[in-house]
């Protein structure tokens, strides 16, 4: 006669097993799960981080222009700010506005704050462009510096923020058989 113990045990092993089966798939399922929200958002993020800092880049080359044209720089192709020019700046800046509202939603905490320097950066080079008087003189020479230091940050902390391993690389300068003579040859871009 078999007892009730070796009659319950088999029981409670497949019992024992089925819950840990469940476990173990439930625990997979949940990280594949999560895994596939990752990349989801990632790719909205990457989206976002490279749609800004072109529409940022965008903006600075034309203040570029139009520092130029103003004789604050020589280099790049002169833009005069003719009603047309400036209303296709305050389409791109609604542009750039509206992708920094995304960036906002989607970004971490510090691709956010960096992406609200360049915006400064951003402005201070429009402001000395359109010669809009300020309380302190500026220099557009240090402006632009600025301005490239805090894009060279916020593409550092956006590829932190995606896991992109690796470093950014910073003030690479031309050949010198590559570098142009004269002061009328075109400057680098922002």
């Amino acid at each position: 006669m078999v007892s009730l113990t070796d009659r319950i045990l088999p029981l409670v092993g497949v019992a024992l097993g089925a819950l840990m089966s469940f476990l173990v798939s439930s625990l997979n399922e949940r990280a594949r799960w999560r895994r596939q929200q990752a990349v989801r958002w990632d790719e909205h993020r990457l989206t976002a981080y490279a749609e800004y800092a072109h529409a940022v880049k965008e903006l600075a080359a034309r203040y570029h222009m139009i520092a130029a044209a103003r004789g604050l720089v020589s280099g790049p192709m002169e833009l005069e700010p003719t009603p047309e020019v400036l209303t296709e700046l305050g389409e791109l800046e609604s542009r750039r506005s509206a992708l920094s509202e995304t960036l906002g939603l989607l970004g971490d905490t510090e691709a956010n704050t960096a992406s609200k320097t360049l915006d400064h950066c951003l402005w201070r080079l429009e402001t000395l462009a359109r010669g809009v008087p300020t309380e302190v003189e500026q220099n557009w020479d240090q402006a632009l510096q600025e301005f490239r230091s805090a894009r060279s940050r916020f593409v550092e902390r956006a590829r932190a923020s995606l896991g992109v391993p690796g470093a950014v690389a910073r003030d690479v300068t031309w050949p010198a058989a590559w570098r142009p003579t004269s002061r009328s040859s075109p400057s680098p871009s922002p």
